[in-house]
């Protein structure tokens, strides 16, 4: 199974549901592939916000390996899903994937019990309380959607 999530930057929402869903997948000894990417090219090469890094850390997940990328057209051939954070998100995936994409694509929250298909709040030029609300979020999220694959 290969997984990415998308965002704007891929530095707040995204790194953060592809560290935890690393997590997961690593403490189920599953051999999937999780990726991470953004819609735009503001910060590719750059790691997390260090505010992203700092809340994740909290939460005992390790975000400072990652580096940001923007999606790819070859994307949509390599992955099974591209979960996209918020509605923009999955429109712009939308209007790139090509007719033959092997990739199904969807909205993050589309599985969480409480918040389906809502979008994940992008906490940038908010506070740290927004980034814990994000990470929280994101982690119930990934727990949902990785739930859904395994009852498949």
């Amino acid at each position: 199974m290969k997984i990415l999530f998308v965002c704007t930057g891929n530095i707040c929402r995204s790194p953060t549901a592809d560290g935890i869903a690393r997590a997961r997948v690593a403490a189920q000894q599953l051999d999937w592939q999780i990726d991470s990417a953004g819609t735009h090219a503001y910060h590719i090469g750059e790691p997390p916000d260090s505010r992203t890094i700092h809340v994740a850390n909290r939460f005992g997940i390790d975000l400072r390996n990652l580096r940001a990328r923007q999606i790819q057209h070859e994307d949509f051939q390599t992955f099974d899903w591209i979960l996209a954070m918020d509605r923009g998100h999955l429109q712009r995936i939308e209007r790139m994937k090509p007719r033959d994409a092997r990739a199904q694509t969807a909205l993050f929250l589309k599985w969480h019990p409480d918040h389906p298909d809502q979008d994940v709040p992008d906490p940038y030029y908010d506070d740290l309380n927004a980034f814990i609300h994000v990470f929280q979020l994101v982690e119930q999220g990934v727990d949902a959607f990785l739930e859904h694959l395994q009852k498949r």
